[in-house]
């Protein structure tokens, strides 16, 4: 264990898109080969020296994305984020025009007294 991770903590590693893919190839390849999940991930986890919950994790979603379970897949996740990103920039600007609006017509106010 490295010196700077304290037991029972959480660590705070990212993994790449290449180190998730293999590992659930490896996880994806024993049960096509066993026919079973029993201990796989586990097992998958420790030999890469990764995380369980984060394979286990992976391999959930890689089974909702392929269409074997039901949840929202990683592209729809991503298109909504997308929309929720672009409501918060199109409320903002809203805001923005209702605020110019305002000052603009307390000005044209004034001037027309």
């Amino acid at each position: 264990m490295p010196k700077d991770v304290t037991p029972g903590k959480p660590t705070t590693r990212r993994y790449g898109p290449e180190e998730k893919a293999a590992a659930v190839r490896m996880v994806c390849t024993l049960r096509a080969e066993l026919g079973t999940d029993a201990g796989m991930i586990q097992r998958v986890a420790r030999q890469l020296g990764y995380g369980t919950e984060s394979v286990r994790l992976w391999v959930n979603q890689a089974d909702i994305d392929e269409g074997d379970k039901p949840g929202v897949s990683t592209d729809e996740a991503a298109r909504v984020r997308g929309l929720e990103q672009e409501v918060r920039e199109l409320r903002r600007a809203n805001e923005i025009l209702k605020r110019a609006a305002t000052f603009f017509g307390a000005e044209l106010d004034r001037q027309h007294k």
